[in-house]
């Protein structure tokens, strides 16, 4: 086999060191054999989280399974900063973009806030793991973000880690974006399209552990916002320093 990176990536569960057999999914067996047209004795690389990139070969493949050779090291595990999203669910489309986003950005916690006018018929929790997993290996990110349960905006408040800073990029709040933004542990608070109701944002800014984010002199999309925010945050305290 080639010692050239492979251009697939596949997260997977198991432990990863050399000599060891992984046996695929039936979803990642599928998409190799027929969308990616892989066939036995070609190379993959295999992710878990925990234990770096490794360089796998393919030893069996068909359409419902397949089993891997894992090879050698690749990457040393490297993890992004402790940062989490938590958002309101929003329109289908516009929710993909922030989830595939959110994981090309470093988010490590990927957390939905149900709020008054949160539409929650939009969330389907396994849907969106799927995608977090789907970004990872595209993206090159050795890990995948944790999809949190969803959970109603006063019940997160009310049980905030004293620790982490709460960044609320609020979307009445217009002018330059903010200069100095605290350090992880953290998170950005996006709200839903329809705005937060006045109760909830006197809960957010009351609340201890609340920083104010302005993002420039527009109104920004929820989904705008959660990149937006994300891409400032990483630029002034995450990991593209």
């Amino acid at each position: 086999m080639s010692g050239a990176r492979a251009k697939i990536r596949l997260f997977v569960a198991a432990d990863l060191a050399a000599g060891m057999e992984i046996a695929l999914e039936a979803r990642q067996a599928h998409h190799l054999a027929t969308v990616m047209r892989r066939r036995a004795g070609e190379a993959v690389a295999l992710f878990n989280g925990r234990d770096g990139e490794w360089l796998a070969t393919l030893r069996t493949l068909d359409r419902k399974g397949g089993l891997c050779l894992v090879e050698r090291r690749i990457a040393e595990q490297w993890s992004p900063p402790d940062l989490w999203l938590l958002f309101a669910p929003i329109r289908k489309a516009r929710m993909d973009m922030v989830i595939e986003k959110a994981v090309e950005l470093g988010a490590a916690r990927l957390q939905p806030v149900l709020t008054r006018f949160t539409q929650t018929d939009r969330l389907r929790r396994e849907r969106m793991v799927t995608q977090t997993i789907e970004a990872a290996e595209q993206c090159g990110a050795l890990t995948v973000p944790e999809v949190a349960e969803p959970v109603r905006l006063a019940d997160l408040l009310a049980d905030w880690p004293t620790e982490r800073a709460l960044i609320w990029c609020d979307e009445q709040r217009a002018g330059t974006a903010s200069a100095d933004l605290p350090p992880a542990p953290a998170a950005l608070l996006v709200g839903p399209e329809g705005g937060l109701a006045p109760e909830e944002r006197t809960l957010i800014t009351d609340h201890a552990a609340t920083r104010t984010m302005a993002l420039g002199p527009r109104i920004l999309r929820a989904e705008t916002a959660a990149i937006a925010a994300l891409t400032l945050w990483q630029a002034q305290r995450g990991d593209w320093r």
